[in-house]
């Protein structure tokens, strides 16, 4: 009888959501991260077990025992890491992070969202309707909540809302009963080699939505759907589609007022409390999801109630999250680590600040995807009126040479500085901004407090 967990990776936004819930559960759970974080802090102080050295004699005894310990890892952990080689040559339950999640959405109605970006944000908008607007339903999430102030939901009722990852094609171990498909574009060529074979991933993906479930997906996107059993629905901003929005008006700070038209209903005069013209879009698909799950479960679809938790809804740490917002100065934070997500946020900043300095900071994420996506980064950045670049953030990959900032820097067609981390705070300082946004998944979100600090002052 298993009682104990251990985590290889388990501060990573995914594993840690399930070390939680075992925590929840009154697991005894333990593990190992590369680097200390805000979220193995919190870890620890819920009662787990964190070490941030792989040696095997840190870890407690009450892990070794094969029989009442099973072990999970992240694919971003190398096979010849020593724990992970401890464990597999000691004939323990060794799963990876997708293998467990497929399990535990096993009884489940599972609302999954997929997609080269804009997931987060959308799978933690379903968990928030479900959550808000039915008052039922649970969560694994791939970011903070500002809401639930977790990546991990918990209530009640049947439905399970899960952000299904690409990543080492981690979904392909969902089956989902309505998935959402924002996105396919390159990205993860590390692994797939080429869009053609991302896209050929996706479809599988699709291929797994149960029989009678629902695919909610946006217009344009090529990803082919070879699944007879189920209802496919297309959604977009404002470009139509069987969910779309419509009368869309600019408000203060940002934030916008639109309604949003569904196959049988139309919910007047949304208002989403975060900001930006990309999360009108998100709010359509999450909306399209739960308006799928209503029916399904044969409740109704209370429009004002959905009205009500869109307003409410606060986002996610790290997606838009706005530290500054001044007439003199603003500064933002955004996830943004793919050239279209750039574009995306880059171009929604531009929307809510109109005519003002847009000073876009970037740290890349991989040695891989910078090679592989250089000239779109250089062109996704060049929307902005200038750049300042960081070093590459390595993550789980070595080196390549030739592979550095610069080869973005040489494209890029605005005004472009390339600053070290630990300077960004005093050179942001030093220049003559307006709004600032820093981008990237790395450690970039380390430099956040600092940079807010500085230019708090300069407004």
């Amino acid at each position: 009888m298993k009682d104990r967990i251990y985590f290889l990776g388990i501060g990573g936004i995914g594993m840690s959501a399930l070390a939680r819930y075992f925590l929840h559960e009154g697991w005894r759970v333990g593990g190992y991260d590369r680097t200390e974080s805000a979220i193995t802090e919190a870890l620890a102080e819920e009662g787990a077990f964190v070490h941030y050295e792989d040696d095997v004699r840190s870890i407690p005894p009450e892990f070794l025992d094969a029989e009442r310990t099973a072990v999970v890892y992240t694919p971003a952990v190398p096979a010849s890491h020593g724990e992970f080689t401890m464990f597999r040559e000691r004939g323990f339950e060794v799963m990876k992070r997708s293998q467990m999640l497929g399990l535990l959405s096993q009884g489940k109605y599972v609302m999954a969202v997929a997609g080269t970006h804009g997931k987060t944000t959308t799978t933690t908008l379903v968990a928030w309707l479900n959550s808000r607007a039915s008052g039922e339903g649970s969560a694994f999430l791939g970011g903070i909540s500002a809401n639930f102030g977790s990546n991990l939901v918990l209530g009640g009722g049947n439905r399970l809302a899960v952000e299904a990852d690409e990543f080492d094609r981690s979904f392909l171990r969902l089956n989902p009963d309505v998935a959402v498909v924002t996105s396919a574009d390159a990205d993860h060529l590390d692994i797939y080699g080429t869009v053609e074979n991302v896209r050929e991933a996706f479809a599988q993906f699709i291929s797994q939505i149960r029989p009678g479930g629902s695919l909610i997906m946006k217009l344009g996107t090529p990803v082919e759907v070879r699944n007879g059993a189920i209802a496919v629905y297309g959604y977009s901003c404002d470009g139509g589609g069987d969910f779309h929005a419509e009368h869309i008006e600019l408000a203060e700070g940002g934030h916008y007022r639109y309604d949003i038209v569904t196959p049988d209903s139309r919910v007047e005069g949304c208002t989403l409390g975060v900001p930006g013209r990309i999360n009108i879009e998100n709010s359509v698909a999450a909306v399209a999801a739960y308006w799928y799950a209503c029916r399904h479960d044969g409740k109704s679809f209370d429009a004002d109630a959905v009205r009500g938790a869109l307003a409410e809804f606060s986002g996610v740490k790290r997606r838009f999250e706005i530290y500054v917002n001044t007439p003199k100065q603003v500064y933002m934070d955004d996830y943004a680590h793919h050239p279209r997500e750039l574009s995306a946020t880059i171009t929604s900043v531009k929307g809510m600040f109109p005519g003002r300095k847009v000073t876009a900071v970037f740290q890349p994420h991989l040695y891989t995807r910078t090679r592989d996506l250089y000239r779109e980064f250089a062109a996704a950045l060049s929307l902005a009126d200038e750049v300042v670049l960081l070093p590459i953030y390595p993550a789980r990959e070595l080196p390549i040479e030739g592979i550095t900032t610069e080869i973005i820097a040489g494209l890029v067609t605005v005004p472009c500085r390339i600053v070290d981390r630990g300077e960004l705070a005093r050179e942001l300082s030093a220049m003559d901004t307006d709004v600032v946004v820093t981008f990237g998944a790395g450690n970039i979100d380390a430099c956040c407090r600092e940079v807010a600090e500085a230019l708090s002052r300069k407004a």
